[in-house]
């Protein structure tokens, strides 16, 4: 940790930035598994899902670079490298050689819900804590995830 007037101490702005450099690493993976999906789409309804992809992708892409300058705002090095991304993630494999919108969409559901829990599951415990900074930020990154996993969800097939 670098010197900063940040008012948490020290034990605390580590613990968050250890909660902010995970979260990091998944919306890392989370922006590539989201690219591999836009790319490798077929099929009926191609065009809004590969948009929705792509609207993904980046919100991931927006979501890391929120979540590295946090980190950076309580005196800690962001970590966001592919090859810490890859060690960190909490996301499952992308499964590759899918082709067709239902089966990307059920593994994008998937990841995105599992960064959801992790950005949630973050939240509480740096309430916990006493970062409500941190805290907020990863309620505010946890509400743009679910709205998206609504979007994206809204493509599936209608079951009982």
């Amino acid at each position: 940790m670098i010197a900063t007037h940040n008012s948490l101490s020290e034990n605390i702005r580590s613990a968050s930035a250890s909660l902010l450099n995970k979260a990091l690493s998944t919306a890392i993976d989370l922006q590539g598994q989201m690219k591999q999906a836009h790319w490798n789409l077929r099929g009926p309804g191609f065009i809004a899902v590969h948009k929705l992809f792509d609207d993904a992708a980046a919100l991931a892409y927006e979501q890391g670079d929120a979540l590295a300058e946090r980190a950076g705002a309580l005196g800690s090095e962001a970590t966001g490298t592919i090859q810490v991304a890859a060690k960190s993630t909490i996301l499952a494999p992308y499964p590759l050689k899918l082709a067709d919108a239902p089966a990307h969409i059920e593994a994008v559901c998937a990841a995105l819900a599992a960064y959801s829990t992790q950005l949630r599951d973050a939240s509480q415990a740096c309430t916990q804590s006493g970062d409500i900074s941190s805290a907020d930020l990863f309620t505010r990154l946890l509400g743009a995830i679910d709205a998206q996993q609504w979007l994206i969800e809204a493509h599936q097939p209608l079951t009982s």
